[in-house]
């Protein structure tokens, strides 16, 4: 089942679909490279009831899988990424277990994230239903100490208003000294790359290209035809 919760609130439950395996199948078909997966009935039983239905969307997207949702010991953190899931995400336990928090990250690194959901500035556990007293800052600080290189954040309640920034325009930012044509690139597997063009005028990027999938071969040609020079950056640029 595909649902989801309000303010992590059982009884205010939306569901979206009894196959959620579809849902995700429709993701991959609009170029989506990873997916954010919540095992809700996990995260009340500290169990994963739905390891079969999760394994099944793994197993017929292609995608790059996390899962977060009731992970409290080493069994479950082996058991996800023994069947081949791709990474985990400790909610509650990586605020109020810091001993679980370190064997997992010293067992399997880059795999570990630690989600953090932030209500008026302080991380919210138990699905939103506790604060920890602990700021937003103070939990960045010590997950970087840790070696957790992952961390995930949800705010509410936070009376701001959010904007959403794109990953390549981002990058882009990091380049205002290149010259010519910067191009930030970002694997999106399958053979291809996620892709924008960009040049570098009065000290910010602009725009040649939207956002846009691209296989590689078909950008390798357009890069050709590109007049001086070109400034490659990202993961999917080596």
């Amino acid at each position: 089942m595909r649902e989801k919760l309000y303010k992590g609130d059982y009884s205010q439950m939306t569901v979206y679909s009894e196959h959620p395996e579809e849902i995700a199948r429709d993701f991959a078909a609009c170029s989506a490279s990873h997916i954010h997966l919540v095992d809700l009935e996990g995260a009340r039983s500290g169990e994963t009831p739905n390891l079969e239905t999760v394994l099944k969307i793994r197993e017929s997207t292609g995608l790059f899988c996390e899962i977060g949702g009731g992970i409290r010991s080493m069994d479950i953190v082996d058991r996800y990424l023994g069947a081949g899931l791709d990474r985990v995400i400790l909610g509650t336990a990586a605020v109020a277990d810091e001993g679980f928090l370190r064997r997992a990250v010293e067992k399997y690194g880059e795999k570990i994230a630690a989600g953090a959901d932030i209500r008026d500035g302080y991380v919210a556990v138990k699905g939103w239903t506790e604060q920890s007293g602990v700021t937003l800052e103070a939990f960045f600080e010590k997950m970087e100490g840790i070696g957790v290189s992952t961390v995930k954040g949800l705010a509410w309640a936070t009376g701001q208003p959010c904007v959403g920034v794109s990953t390549l325009e981002a990058m882009a930012w990091h380049a205002l000294a290149a010259g010519g044509t910067v191009c930030p690139v970002m694997d999106a597997r399958r053979s291809q790359v996620y892709n924008a063009l960009f040049t570098i005028q009065d000290g910010r990027p602009q725009r040649l290209t939207p956002d846009r999938p691209i296989a590689l071969e078909e950008l390798a040609e357009e890069l050709r035809k590109l007049e001086g020079p070109v400034f490659l950056l990202g993961d999917g640029a080596v």
